[in-house]
């Protein structure tokens, strides 16, 4: 059990090590609970191909879930498990993103 523990917290450390994944995690961390955007609507400065590794690295990691949507996908957070998981971590990550307080 302790293994899985680890490898859950060392997933998300990994997931949140990129500032761009950050600020995906603050911007549906502000947003009203259940909100669903797709993954262009943050404006990532990256290519499309980049803007699909970082959000398959946050549903990898459980920060998230993806709803396909046509030939979109929306986004959400998984607040609940966040918050179960790792008590504190979403105030942590908008407490470095000002703009979203």
């Amino acid at each position: 059990m302790e293994k899985k523990a680890e490898s859950e917290l060392g997933l998300v450390l990994s997931a949140l090590s990129d500032p761009n994944r950050r600020r995906v995690i603050a911007a549906l961390a502000h947003a009203p609970a259940g909100t669903e955007r797709t993954c262009v609507s943050f404006g990532l400065p990256v290519t499309k191909a980049t803007l699909t590794h970082h959000f398959k690295i946050l549903r990898q990691a459980g920060l998230i879930d993806q709803i396909d949507r046509g030939n979109s996908r929306a986004a959400f957070l998984r607040r609940e498990y966040i918050d179960e998981k790792f008590p504190g971590l979403l105030n942590i990550i908008l407490s470095e993103y000002p703009e979203y307080k």
